[in-house]
């Protein structure tokens, strides 16, 4: 499970862009919670606390638990708007989620034994197909991670989400089809991703019927 992390905001008294600019000149960042049946709330939060937060891995997968007044609201990162230009955060989208509460989040993907793959051994490269695998589980209960384990893993093989163990209650979003995390190829073997690979068939199989 992830560490939930605590950010202490406070209540906006009004709203619209001409206070959020206010709230940005003060060296705060506006936000909006929403969800789990309740009134939306505005509020507003150190920049320099946000800035830190939004910058550390796993922002969208990590709960926070937003204290206002006293009280705890927690909540997954929906939206983050940042400046085209300074790349500085302008407002954050969050939703509120009770201890109960199933959420879709993307999970990042860790690979292992590198140095124990003989297809990396002897020059293989690995195509990670996805660094994220977005996943349904508890609210209170988000991984950090799932784990690849490449012992074993040869020129040729590919990694499907079957074959790699997930963490008690959390299950695919994606349902109807077992798709590829990653392949092992040969150098120069070159890139495709499912959408191409699957393409390519396609048109291989249009291509016959075409000569026959």
């Amino acid at each position: 499970m992830s560490d939930i992390t605590q950010i202490d905001a406070t209540m906006r008294s009004r709203v619209g862009k001409g206070s959020a600019r206010a709230a940005r000149r003060a060296g705060k960042i506006p936000a909006v919670i929403y969800g789990d049946k309740q009134a939306p709330l505005s509020i507003e939060m150190e920049a320099r606390v946000v800035r830190k937060v939004i910058h550390e891995p796993g922002i969208f997968g990590r709960l926070l638990n937003i204290n206002i007044d006293g009280k705890n609201n927690t909540v997954l990162t929906r939206d983050i708007q940042m400046h085209p230009v300074s790349d500085e955060p302008l407002h954050m989208d969050m939703l509120r989620v009770g201890a109960s509460s199933t959420v879709s989040v993307a999970v990042p993907v860790e690979f292992i034994n590198h140095e124990l793959s003989p297809g990396l051994k002897i020059g293989g490269v690995l195509n990670v197909v996805r660094f994220e695998v977005e996943m349904n589980c508890p609210a209170g209960d988000i991984p950090e991670k799932i784990t690849v384990d490449l012992d074993g893993i040869k020129i040729g093989d590919s990694i499907h989400i079957s074959a790699i163990p997930l963490p008690e209650g959390a299950t695919p979003s994606i349902t109807d089809r077992d798709f590829t995390v990653a392949t092992l190829q040969s150098p120069g073997g070159g890139v495709k991703n499912e959408d191409e690979e699957e393409g390519g068939e396609e048109e291989a199989a249009a291509e016959g019927e075409a000569e026959e």
